[in-house]
């Protein structure tokens, strides 16, 4: 039947609203345009974990069905859709979002009709909305972490934070820069550069970045590089002379997706840093891995945002039961505290600020375009506001009990936001 469906939604960008449909799952991932190489995928794993629940009875006796539309990694299109997921076809929740410019163009359309989304993807926090659970990297799951692998294991004494140019790069280099210069680094020896999506001549960049070495310093990349862009990133990194040993890099947007069916000659040493890789070693994620195989093909690769889609696919399935409805509001007040397992042999646990404790784990490019892994903590819980902006260390959101996602601890007082990104 999910296939079948599928079919329809490429022919036609979207289903129309189906009379005999019970739930409406909404699936907003861009299908085409420079963001579909990574979302795609997220579209194909929601597809799995829909047809899993139905065929285990559905959801309150009633049948999942997937609303695929194809926002095509156009952000003000991505508000559009999701006002047509909820005004239109009424889906109860949204699955979606890849970019921080995709969710933010979103915000204000679940907000004001009081939608549900599950969004995915490692993010630079500064954030916590009503309507949004994230379940995805907060910066402290893994910006914070693998800053301080380079300076704890690696000896790292400069840093280039090179990120593409859109938000989230931005903000999580802001709240690296003042971490690491309360960690001792001076600000000269810190060097930032955004390029745009799809940037392709890297080779001034990396100069610049051989260079901050030139006085013997040990010198990181901290790479918000996003797409295509990697490519060109690492070819010049190889083409002159520097290797994994010489120069690290640790990316927060690479990962075995992203690195299926490329030649990962150049990229072999370097490292990532996420929540999941698809070498753990657990019954749950050999399981997972065996049943996307199964469904998607034998050369298909599971990644960090799958694992957390799963998570929160789950969560939802959990939180619906436990209510009895699908009502937004209803649903909601089950999530708070509510486990399900992951796929590194842990449990995520849904704080009440809409973010996950999760595990941080830093893997090692192979040849084979799998990571090594080499460092994992225990569960962390994610911060919605970084305690390294003085603007953001005295807030806290705790949807729960303060109902406030936007909580100042210093005049006990709750701001709301008025997403107009």
């Amino acid at each position: 039947m999910i296939k079948k469906l599928l079919a329809t939604v490429a022919m036609t960008g979207a289903l129309a609203p189906m009379a005999q449909a019970d739930i409406n799952v909404g699936v907003l991932h861009s299908l085409s345009g420079t963001m579909a190489i990574s979302e795609t995928t997220l579209k194909d794993t929601v597809l799995m974990l829909i047809e899993q629940q139905n065929a285990k009875g559905g959801l309150l006796g009633e049948q999942l069905v997937p609303v695929v539309v194809d926002p095509a990694s156009d952000w003000p299109l991505f508000a559009e859709k999701a006002r047509e997921l909820l005004s239109v076809q009424e889906v109860d929740v949204i699955f979606g979002g890849w970019t921080s410019v995709s969710r933010k163009s979103v915000l204000p359309v679940i907000e004001e009709l009081n939608g549900l989304m599950f969004y995915p993807v490692q993010y630079e926090g500064e954030e916590s909305s009503k309507n949004v659970f994230y379940t995805g990297a907060a910066p402290n799951q893994q910006a914070i972490p693998a800053t301080d692998y380079f300076l704890d294991e690696l000896g790292v004494e400069k840093f280039a934070l090179l990120g593409t140019d859109y938000v989230y790069p931005r903000t999580t280099n802001k709240i690296l820069e003042a971490y690491l210069k309360d960690k001792g680094i001076a600000e000269e020896d810190i060097f930032v550069n955004y390029t745009p999506f799809g940037h392709s001549d890297w080779s001034k960049i990396v100069a610049d970045v051989v260079a901050l070495g030139a006085d013997g310093k040990k010198v990181g990349v901290i790479s918000t590089i996003n797409g295509d862009a990697n490519i060109g990133f690492y070819k010049e990194l190889a083409a002159a002379g520097v290797s994994a040993d010489d120069i690290p890099v640790v990316a927060f947007s690479v990962g075995e997706e992203e690195l299926s069916g490329l030649d990962t000659s150049n990229l072999v040493g370097h490292l990532a840093a996420w929540n999941y890789f698809q070498s753990a070693e657990s019954d749950a994620n050999d399981e997972f891995v065996a049943a996307w195989k199964e469904y998607a093909g034998e050369e298909r690769v599971t990644n960090d945002p799958m694992e957390a889609t799963m998570i929160g696919f789950n969560m939802w399935v959990k939180a619906v039961e436990a209510a009895g409805t699908t009502d937004v509001d209803a649903v909601r007040a089950e999530m708070y505290g509510l486990e399900v397992p992951n796929l590194t042999g842990g449990t995520a646990v849904m704080l009440p600020n809409h973010h996950l404790a999760k595990p941080v784990l830093i893997g090692e490019i192979l040849e084979d375009g799998q990571f090594d892994i080499i460092s994992q903590t225990e569960e962390v819980p994610g911060d919605a506001w970084t305690d390294f902006l003085p603007e953001s260390a005295v807030l806290k959101s705790d949807w729960q009990e303060l109902e406030c996602g936007m909580y100042n601890t210093e005049t006990s007082t709750c701001v709301q936001i008025k997403s107009n990104y």
